[in-house]
């Protein structure tokens, strides 16, 4: 059995503006992983991701290249306790 997992990740560079959020959504849900995905005031984008270790790695490999048109700069992952608060991906405003 995959084991649980949730991290908390800032992602700085260029990545408002380059459909990094509706990306993430999708590859998210393609991957079956909870959380949420919103810009930031400070030109970065925030994500909280859930689910299987193997499937949200995966989301965390993505988040350090992002989708064409970002340049990902840095990206920080911070590991939180999972808690199996979502039931799908989502953007948030």
């Amino acid at each position: 059995m995959d084991r649980k997992r949730r991290f908390y990740i800032i992602v700085e560079g260029r990545v408002q503006g380059v459909f990094f959020r509706a990306t993430a959504r999708d590859i998210a849900r393609s991957l079956g992983i909870g959380g949420w995905v919103r810009n930031r005031p400070d030109g970065k984008v925030e994500l909280v991701v859930e689910g299987d270790e193997e499937k949200v790695e995966k989301m965390i490999t993505w988040c350090r290249k992002g989708p064409p048109g970002a340049l990902v700069t840095d990206i920080k992952v911070k590991e939180e306790p999972f808690k199996g608060e979502f039931k799908d991906f989502a953007i948030r405003y």
